[in-house]
């Protein structure tokens, strides 16, 4: 294991045993994240399901086949990026995830977004987009473009649950925002630096999200 692969499994061992908030009373298991811990792409969902909390990985359920199939459109396979989610214990009934639980959970992903360090982050929903762009914005008029955060894109797009109910429409708008990673990720890292990054000093307070 290289340094931050051994950093990681420090995180994920300690949120396997974390008690800040009541959701460690109903949770079946720690789902901590998926995929590889080198990855230039990272995806953040919003919570556990029904699915992730039995089997303790994100997005393995419908939602997460149909985020298979997508990331397999632009030519990547899952174990290529890694997926976590802004809770690591699934709210009962799926609701929305509460401040107390936010604030309790939220060095898991800060650890996660440091050590993975992406290229490219995709908030997939409202609840995620919202929390790290820090905009009361919908996803409906977020998405389709890219953000400059904390010296990376962010693109926002769809929850993929979100896709299953609305069809079509949604699915399309999706494609199209994962054809707009993919041409971000062919940007060579130096260009993706000048570009980007330089952009992203001016507007630090602003896109901090959970690192500020």
């Amino acid at each position: 294991m290289t340094g931050i692969h051994l950093e990681l499994a420090e995180v994920a061992a300690r949120a396997a045993v974390c008690t800040s908030c009541a959701l460690a009373t109903t949770r079946t298991h720690v789902v901590f994240a998926d995929g590889s811990p080198d990855a230039d792409l990272m995806f953040v969902g919003e919570a556990p399901g029904s699915n992730e909390d039995l089997q303790g990985v994100p997005f393995v359920g419908a939602a997460g086949k149909l985020l298979d199939k997508l990331l397999g459109e632009i030519g990547i396979q899952r174990h290529e990026v890694y997926i976590a989610n802004v809770l690591k214990c699934r709210p009962p009934g799926n609701r929305d995830p509460l401040p107390g639980e936010i604030e309790a959970c939220q060095d898991f992903l800060r650890a996660q977004l440091t050590l993975v360090d992406p290229r490219v982050v995709v908030t997939l929903g409202n609840f995620a987009t919202k929390l790290l762009l820090k905009r009361d914005v919908g996803i409906t008029r977020l998405r389709g473009q890219a953000y400059p955060w904390w010296r990376r894109h962010l693109v926002p797009t769809f929850h993929p649950a979100a896709a299953l109910r609305g069809g079509d429409r949604v699915l399309d708008e999706m494609r199209q925002d994962f054809a707009l990673v993919a041409s971000l990720l062919r940007t060579p890292p130096a260009a993706d630096a000048a570009t980007a990054g330089d952009v992203a000093k001016a507007h630090d307070a602003e896109h901090l999200g959970l690192f500020g």
